[in-house]
């Protein structure tokens, strides 16, 4: 039994019967024997246990990790599903191209970008990446390869397309790319006292920039926090010398770093840093991926994991339901280092189970104190299936099989596109019988 393949946040700790790796695109999939089931597993930087699979087979796919057709002129790119975004910004980039949306990691794959559908900063204006799919190569557990677009095996296309890996292994994707003039950013940042002030300060972001996101003091019920506006830098003769520096949590810590103290005196600092009063430029870097500054940031939390908790809830409720969040986590005494408050766009996703939907999307990580936090977690999926909501499969490690099936209500459409045998931890578990 293997132990060592975990997810990111480190929960559920769970153990696998087969830890197996497919070494070319062109290979068979390494099947476990018998009739255990299997989960690709990429880079490992999902939350929760989508890319688990307890007591069965998981298949790494960081082999698959071969560039195959880059187009410069039109932006363009075809590559294994094992490439990561870090080494596509570093073809790409220096060649005026970038990734039509990124997560806050480049260290994921592309297959799990398109497996999970994810989203960024510029979901009001640009969507999620399924919109910038052109094909994928999907192989199955029978040995069949299906190449899928929207015009080719469209049904497979959508059903793969935050499809969580239950499909079929995705071997390699072709995507369109973004033009971009060179690796740096305008940005300009918001202080925000309330949420009120927020969603006025966001209306008005959104309409003059495509990247907005707010940090949001999750300690305090006001609300308090900073909104980030950006956009990609024009041409400019003059670029500033930009370095990159590398941290890490060096040890796994026995105990979690996060506690009410050291985030209210986080907080406080953050909130009041001082901030450029006008547009200043700053590479690329620090503004999608912050966090991948700091290597093996997740052991700050503790050997005990934390739970991410990312949510959407519906237009007309989101200023009275993220406010509600924030009341329930400001009394727990738990409040999120990492809380992040954004608005999704209304382009449609390609996906069956696509998570990004019209409306707010709140993003939060709460270390994991047992008991007392998933009670926490409960209260706040009462207010999310209140408003209608939805939680993210790519960031849950304990929604239940009811909060799913409110959440993604065409989940049926997908049964007849699973791979026999593909499961994961999640997909049982929200699908096991309650009672």
């Amino acid at each position: 039994m293997r132990d060592d393949i975990k997810s990111w946040n480190r929960l559920p700790a769970v153990g696998h019967q087969h830890v197996l790796d497919i070494p070319a695109r062109t290979a068979h999939l390494p099947l476990p024997p018998g009739a255990e089931t299997c989960i690709p597993f990429g880079n490992g930087r999902s939350y929760g246990d989508v890319c688990l699979n307890p007591d069965a087979a998981v298949i790494r796919t960081r082999a698959l990790d071969h560039m195959i057709a880059f187009d410069r002129e039109h932006g363009r790119i075809t590559c294994e599903g094992g490439v990561i975004l870090a080494d596509i910004l570093e073809l790409v980039t220096p060649q005026g191209w970038f990734p039509p949306v990124t997560p806050g990691t480049r260290f994921v794959t592309v297959g799990g970008c398109v497996a999970n559908d994810v989203h960024g900063k510029n979901h009001h204006d640009t969507g999620s990446f399924g919109n910038h799919v052109r094909s994928f190569e999907l192989l199955r557990s029978d040995g069949q390869r299906l190449t899928c677009s929207a015009e080719q095996n469209a049904d497979w296309f959508a059903a793969t397309i935050g499809g969580l890996g239950l499909t079929g292994l995705i071997t390699q994707v072709t995507f369109d790319l973004l033009p971009v003039a060179n690796p740096f950013m305008v940005t300009q940042a918001y202080r925000f006292s309330t949420l009120d002030e927020f969603w006025h300060l966001n209306a008005r972001a959104e309409r003059e920039w495509p990247y907005t996101v707010a940090w949001i003091d999750c300690t305090r019920q006001s609300g308090r926090g900073i909104l980030f506006a950006g956009q990609h830098a024009p041409p400019q003769a003059e670029l500033p010398v930009w370095k990159s520096r590398h941290r890490t949590v060096p040890v796994d810590l026995p105990f979690s770093c996060i506690n009410s103290l050291s985030l209210k005196a986080f907080n406080e600092v953050y909130y009041r840093q001082k901030l450029p009063r006008d547009r200043y430029v700053a590479h690329y870097a620090p503004y999608f991926y912050p966090l991948d500054a700091i290597e093996n940031w997740n052991r700050i939390y503790g050997t005990k994991g934390f739970y991410q908790y990312q949510c959407v809830l519906p237009p007309h409720v989101s200023a009275d339901g993220v406010a509600e969040l924030m009341r329930q986590i400001a009394r727990s005494g738990m409040g999120s280092f990492l809380a992040v408050l954004k608005t999704f766009g209304t382009r449609p996703a390609m996906g069956t189970l696509s998570f990004p939907r019209p409306g707010a999307t709140l993003a939060l990580d709460f270390p994991n104190m047992g008991e007392k936090t998933l009670q926490l977690l409960n209260r706040l999926d009462s207010i999310v299936a209140s408003a209608g909501g939805a939680l993210y499969p790519a960031k849950d490690a304990r929604m239940s099989g009811a909060m799913f099936r409110r959440g993604f209500p065409q989940w049926e459409k997908m049964l007849p596109f699973i791979d026999p045998r593909f499961s994961s931890g999640f997909w049982r578990r929200v699908n096991e019988p309650e009672g």
